[in-house]
Order: C-alpha cells, then sequence, then structure tokens
C-alpha cells in the first residue's frame, strides 16, 4: 500500500493548504529545527484517528488547530487528508485510490471522511486496521521510539506485534461485542422489570374488565326482561282499553234502546191519554177500564223511573271510562320515557366498556 499524498490546512503551524506528494520509493523531509518536521508526523497519526494528546504532544486537542502570530489570526479549525494508492487492494474498498480526512473545529466538534463521505473514526480504524495500520501507530516511529521500541517489555512487544498481524482489531470487536451484550444484559432486566411492573398493573384491569363483561351481560339481561316487562304491561292495557271500548260501546247502544223503548212508551201514552179523552164517558162507566188505564200509567211511570236511572248509571259508567282510558294512556306514556331513559343508559354503559376493553388491549400490547 503506497502513501500518495497528504494535505493540511490549519494543522498546527501548517496555516496555508500545503500538499505533500510522495513518490513510489523513500520520501525524505529535511529542514532545520522548529520548520514543522514533526507536525508532519503529528498529522498523519491525527488523520489515522489517535486520540491521545501525548502522542500530538498537545495539552488538548483544540491545540492542533492553528493557533495565530503576530501578524497572522487564528484559524477556525485544522483539517488533514491523506490519500492511498488502493491498486493492490490492500483496503476493503473497491476504489484505486482512497482518501481519509479528518476535520476538528473549535468548538470541540469532529468531522470524518472516507472520499468525501461522511462516516465515522470507528469506520476509519477498523479501515486501517483492515491494512495493517492501527491506531496505536506501531507504523509510525517518532523521535525516540526506536530506543522504545528496542527497550520495551515483553508486553509492549506483544502489543506491537498483534496489531501488525491484524490481531488488535478483533480483539477490539471482541470488546465492543462484550460491552453491548453487557449493555444489552441491563436493558433485558431492565424490561424484565418493566414486564413485572406491568403484569402487576394489568392484573387489577384484567378483574375490572372481568367484572365489566358481567356487568355488560348482567346489563343486558336485564335490559331485556325490562323490555318483556314493559311489552307485557303495554299489552295488558292495549287489551284493557279495547275490553273498555267494547263495554263503552255496548253500554251505549243499550242505552240508545232504552231512549227509544221510553220514547215508544211515552207515544203509547199520549195515545192512551187522548183516546180516554174523547171517552171519558165509557171510562166512567167502565170502572174496571179505569184501573187498567192507571194501573198501565202506574207501570209506565216506574219503567220511566227506571229508564232514568239506568241512563244515569250508563252516563256515569261512560265518564269512567273516559277517566280511566286517560290514567292508562298517561301510563302508557310514562313507560314509554323510562324504555328510553333505559336505552340512554344501556349505551353510556356500553361506552364505558368499550374504553375499558380499549385500556386493556393497550396496556397488553
Amino acid at each position: 500500500m503506497h502513501l500518495k499524498t497528504l494535505s493540511l490546512v490549519g494543522f498546527k503551524s501548517f496555516a496555508d493548504r500545503t500538499r505533500i506528494e510522495c513518490e513510489p520509493g523513500v520520501t525524505v523531509v529535511v529542514g532545520p529545527n522548529g520548520s514543522g518536521k514533526s507536525n508532519l508526523v503529528d498529522a498523519l497519526a491525527w488523520v489515522m484517528g489517535t486520540q491521545a494528546t501525548s502522542t500530538l504532544r498537545t495539552q488538548r486537542m483544540e491545540d492542533v488547530i492553528f493557533a495565530g502570530t503576530a501578524i497572522r489570526p487564528a484559524l477556525g479549525r485544522a483539517e488533514v487528508s491523506l490519500t492511498f494508492d488502493n491498486s493492490s487492494g490492500q483496503l476493503s474498498l473497491d476504489m484505486a485510490d482512497v482518501t481519509i480526512t479528518r476535520r476538528l473545529f473549535r468548538d470541540g466538534t469532529s468531522e470524518y471522511e472516507i472520499n468525501g463521505s461522511v462516516c465515522r473514526l470507528l469506520d476509519i480504524q477498523e479501515l486501517l486496521s483492515d491494512s495493517g495500520v492501527g491506531r496505536h501507530q506501531h507504523v509510525i516511529v517518532g523521535q525516540g521510539r526506536v530506543d522504545g521500541v528496542l527497550n520495551a517489555g515483553p508486553e509492549e512487544h506483544r502489543a506491537v506485534i498483534e496489531e501488525a498481524a491484524g490481531v488488535v482489531k478483533h480483539r477490539a470487536r471482541r470488546d465492543r461485542a462484550l460491552r453491548r451484550l453487557e449493555a444489552t444484559a441491563v436493558d433485558l432486566e431492565r424490561l424484565k422489570d418493566m414486564h413485572t411492573e406491568q403484569e402487576r398493573r394489568l392484573r387489577p384491569l384484567k378483574r375490572q374488565a372481568s367484572a365489566a363483561a358481567r356487568h355488560d351481560a348482567v346489563r343486558a339481561e336485564w335490559r331485556a326482561l325490562r323490555l318483556w316487562v314493559g311489552g307485557d304491561r303495554l299489552r295488558t292495557v292495549r287489551g284493557r282499553l279495547v275490553e273498555l271500548r267494547s263495554g263503552h260501546s255496548e253500554a251505549t247502544a243499550a242505552l240508545e234502546g232504552w231512549v227509544a223503548e221510553r220514547e215508544a212508551i211515552s207515544a203509547a201514552l199520549g195515545g192512551l191519554q187522548a183516546a180516554a179523552g174523547e171517552t171519558g164517558e165509557a171510562l166512567d162507566r167502565d170502572t174496571a177500564a179505569a184501573a187498567r188505564l192507571e194501573t198501565a200509567a202506574e207501570r209506565l211511570h216506574s219503567i220511566a223511573l227506571i229508564a232514568r236511572e239506568r241512563r244515569t248509571s250508563l252516563e256515569r259508567d261512560v265518564l269512567g271510562i273516559d277517566e280511566r282510558r286517560g290514567d292508562l294512556i298517561g301510563e302508557r306514556d310514562d313507560l314509554a320515557t323510562r324504555l328510553s331513559q333505559t336505552i340512554s343508559e344501556e349505551s353510556q354503559a356500553s361506552e364505558v366498556a368499550e374504553r375499558a376493553e380499549i385500556s386493556l388491549r393497550s396496556l397488553e400490547d
């Protein structure tokens, strides 16, 4: 894998945009002390993902941004781009050139890009780890690093060798997987606690739902009984009303017959009186006939009194029938009103039951 170009702007002493072309072979950067040679090495380590300020020889990460001079103002960001020749396919990208860019702003926010596409720092670290270049930068040997590597202990040698062999990236992935498993275990315990709490809250809701269902069944049965009783009473009232109307018709017909009979008797009595006037002398002579006429007159008078009493009694019965009819009509209207109220109460109870069932289903979900 060949390093083609290194582009810097605003990184440490590189206030102006600087581009370094690296040809195949060995590229040497020479210059006096303080000219920024070590800053190039820091730029390489920084763009490849290092987060250690000691490696960058700074106190804070924001110190890598050009701080300004007496004649030049400070810049607001630092940016470094590194381009690799990937014609050998060592990097896991199907591209001839791979450019890695890191950008840092004064407010502490960072941006990472691979070939101009925004990515994460982890993506850059894994991309470089696949090629044998890790974040510990064993491929970058700074001042005094050779002595440090030669004088390092077995553990440090092992770390350098494992990173060069590509073992560290798998160990890092294993550590990330373990941390995720631990976080998942914590979330699972929390989920179990929440599930237990929801089940504890669900039990009384189930009892309430069961009570609501029983209430609906009882309410429906009660409504059916009310309707049946009301219908039976209404049928009884209607039958009684028909009977009263029939009795009223019969009484009226009988009264009319009695009136007609009285009128006929009165007419016969008038004819008899007229005949008695014409034949007064004969009546005087015939005492027996006068007695019969007197008896007939008394009988007619008694019949008239009886007819009058029957007419008065019939009129009273008719008035009672009319009053009873009004009472039955009022009772029928009152029964209809109570039936309407019952239907309204049943609708409200159904709505309450539906809301309770909806709450129960949302909690079960």
